[in-house]
This record gives C-alpha cells, structure tokens and sequence, in this order.
C-alpha cells in the first residue's frame, strides 16, 4: 500500500502578537526596527501575529504590512480587526483572520465550560538547552537543571524552575495560567513571559539581571523578587 503523499496533524506553536497603536506606516516601522535591534537572536526573522483592534483611524493594510516587513519580521496573520473594509484588504493580501482567545463568542449558559488543564506531573531537563533548540511542558512544570543559552527556548504550560544561567527566553504559563512563576538562579533572559505578558532583555530591572529571581504576575503585570536562600 502506497503512503499517502500528505498527512494532517494538529500542533501548536508559539507566536509574539503585535498590538499596533498607530495607523502610520513609518511609525509603525521605526517602533518595530528598535525592538529587533534590542533582541535580534529573538524577534529577527520571527513569525508575527499583528493585533489591529487598538487602532481608531482607518488604516491602510499594505504599506503597513511592509512597513513591518522591512523591519526584518514575517506576518502570518491579523487579529482584532472588526472593519469589513480592512478585512478584505487583509483577505486580500492573502492573510489569515484570526481570533485570540478573549475575542471568541461568549459560550451560552447552558453550555458546560471545559475546566482549565490540570498540572500533574513535572518534566525536568538535566542537559543544556542548546541555541536553537526548544523545551515544551505541556500541561505541566519544567525544571532546568543545567544552562539555557542564548537562542535557546523553554516553554511550560505550569511554572519554570532553572537552575542554571538563564541566557535564552522562557515563557510559563503559555495556556493563560495567570498564576505560573519563573524562577532563575542565574537571570540574563532575552525574554521572559508568563501567559502573554513578556520582558525582553532591557526590560529587566538592572538590579536583577545576573541574580537569582522570581518572577510573577502582579496585577495582570510582571513583577520581580530576588530569590535569597540566605532567608
């Protein structure tokens, strides 16, 4: 029996939205030039998810999507677009629409709603996390015990724990669990994320990078603790 020449397989990945502010192409294009200039290894290059729903006046779609290109990112779709003009010229330029959680229809009330994944188990990674290479806890935490470096991706639906030097980028919480941390022995991230909410490197407070840290979330936004073991 011949196998067949394709095969579909459901997968996830993960993707940087980018919420645009302002209708103007050149804006647009130097706000974004100086973010792939403070984390090229990260965002050059990189797969982009553009977020429109903040924008009042009308934008023109193709300029800004070039706008976007030239600063060295690839957009792979649009979100919260709710002009019918600007979606067709979206569909146009041969993108996807897509819908970001907080944009799906409310369920009806007599419809059950499914309960959030239950973290049951730990994944613990004893080797380096190498450049290039990326580490996925579904449904659970992860324990690095050795070095992530630069380039270099951990991901966990639950908490992180790295008990190495923390040089790559590391993003808990990926399935929207608010209440996920990070913590780092040694923290110099190109980025750190807990359920969509990310620093990258400049944003780090300076008096925690190379320290032992904790990380949360904190009224919806990041926040920083020193991990002292001395107490």
């Amino acid at each position: 029996m011949s196998q067949t020449p394709i095969e579909l397989k459901g997968s996830s990945f993960t993707l940087s939205v980018v919420h645009v502010h302002d209708a103007q192409p050149e804006v647009i294009y130097q706000a974004l030039q100086e973010k792939v200039e403070q984390a090229p290894a990260f965002l050059k290059n990189a797969p982009v998810v553009i977020n429109v729903s903040a924008v009042d006046t009308a934008l023109d779609w193709l300029p800004v999507q070039q706008a976007i290109s030239s600063a060295g990112l690839h957009v792979v779709g649009v979100s919260g677009c709710k002009d019918e003009r600007l979606r067709q010229a979206i569909a146009d330029a041969g993108l996807p629409l897509l819908s970001e959680g907080k944009e799906l229809p409310p369920r009806r009330a007599a419809e059950p709603v499914p309960a959030a994944p239950v973290v049951s188990k730990t994944r613990v990674v004893s080797a380096p996390v190498r450049s290039g290479q990326q580490i996925y806890a579904r449904n659970c935490d992860l324990i690095i015990t050795s070095q992530v470096s630069a380039g270099a991706e951990v991901i966990a639906d639950g908490n992180i724990h790295i008990y190495g030097m923390m040089r790559g980028r590391a993003l808990a919480g990926v399935s929207g669990d608010a209440s996920c941390q990070i913590f780092c022995t040694h923290l110099a991230a190109e980025l750190v994320s807990i359920a969509g909410r990310y620093w990258l490197s400049d944003q780090i407070p300076p008096a925690f990078f190379g320290q032992a840290a904790r990380l949360n979330l904190l009224d919806n936004t990041l926040n920083i603790q020193s991990l002292d073991y001395t107490q």
